[in-house]
């Protein structure tokens, strides 16, 4: 078992209390993350494990901490104290490349975020072909250092080059094939040349979602995904979802949809005042809630 003393904390960690191993079961694991904006604490020393194939629905108030929690567990909000764990690293360690581990989380906004002046297909496939493209660069520099060493060295010391088994034009055809197979499987495969603005916002949700999907993450984390949408538009985006739960997608969901949470959710979290105040499985804590507060809260959600 690894354990936190290995890993330099980021600068903004002022933690001084020894911390604890990290559980390496877990797929993503929150440790003391506590998030200040000046005097104002959103997040008050929140622990928090996620494990393969759960599926975690967050509930709780506006300005419960929610989606600063979320935003936490990919680091696009950097936590001023505590750690967080994804997949064995520290996201808290300068050491560790975020942009990499990123890769793997994929994130669904409220506002969808797609890029207006690229059209559908493009949306989706730029993630996976930039990657590509720079892991393939790598493999290139690296055999091109290979063969410069090698010059110097005896025919039996030589060290083999890297097999490189694509290329430029096999990356962007293996993304966009990919990307139309995701496009087909929600039904807006004649949509791909089209660009957002001519959407509508549940047809944008759903390609942010499969955009995310692009890239073959081991959780996806969603930011309240119905937020902005009609009424009409919300059936459709929670449908897909709730194909990626059934399928065994490991996810973090904030949400206001209570009967949804209900449905998907193998575990509710709920937070109030920066804190997870109570949790468990959907029927416990709709039908069994032991906390005053939660049950104020779904005396008037329900």
């Amino acid at each position: 078992m690894k354990s936190v003393k290995e890993y330099k904390p980021k600068y903004l960690n002022k933690r001084a209390v020894p911390v604890e191993p990290f559980d390496t079961e877990a797929l993503l694991e929150a440790q003391h993350v506590t998030k200040t904006y000046g005097k104002l604490k959103v997040l008050d020393d929140v622990n928090e494990k996620i494990y393969k194939g759960e599926k975690i629905a967050i509930i709780g108030p506006s300005g419960s901490g929610k989606s600063t929690f979320l935003r936490c567990l990919n680091v696009l909000e950097d936590p001023t104290d505590g750690y967080v764990f994804f997949d064995g690293y520290n996201l808290c360690d300068l050491k560790v490349d975020i942009n990499v581990q990123r890769r793997k989380m994929g994130m669904v906004f409220q506002n969808f975020n797609l890029f207006n002046n690229m059209t559908v297909l493009k949306n989706i496939t730029f993630a996976p072909i930039h990657v590509q493209l720079q892991e393939l660069r790598k493999l290139k520099r690296l055999n091109f250092k290979i063969k410069f060493s090698n010059i110097f060295k005896k025919q039996d010391c030589k060290v083999p080059l890297m097999p490189v088994d694509t290329n430029k034009a096999k990356i962007k055809a293996d993304a966009v094939e990919n990307a139309l197979r995701l496009l087909k499987r929600i039904g807006l495969e004649e949509k791909a040349n089209v660009y957002p603005s001519t959407l509508s916002g549940g047809q944008r949700q759903r390609i942010a979602i499969v955009r995310a999907l692009a890239m073959n993450p081991k959780v996806m984390l969603f930011d309240e995904p119905t937020s902005a949408l009609d009424p009409e538009m919300v059936d459709e985006v929670l449908s897909l979802i709730k194909e990626l739960a059934d399928e065994g997608m490991t996810m973090v969901i904030v949400t206001h949809e209570m009967g949804f949470a209900r449905e998907i959710a193998t575990r509710i979290l709920f937070m109030d005042g920066g804190n997870i105040i109570e949790q468990g499985p959907p029927e416990k804590i709709f039908t069994a809630p032991e906390n005053d507060r939660l049950k104020e809260f779904l005396s008037k959600v329900l």
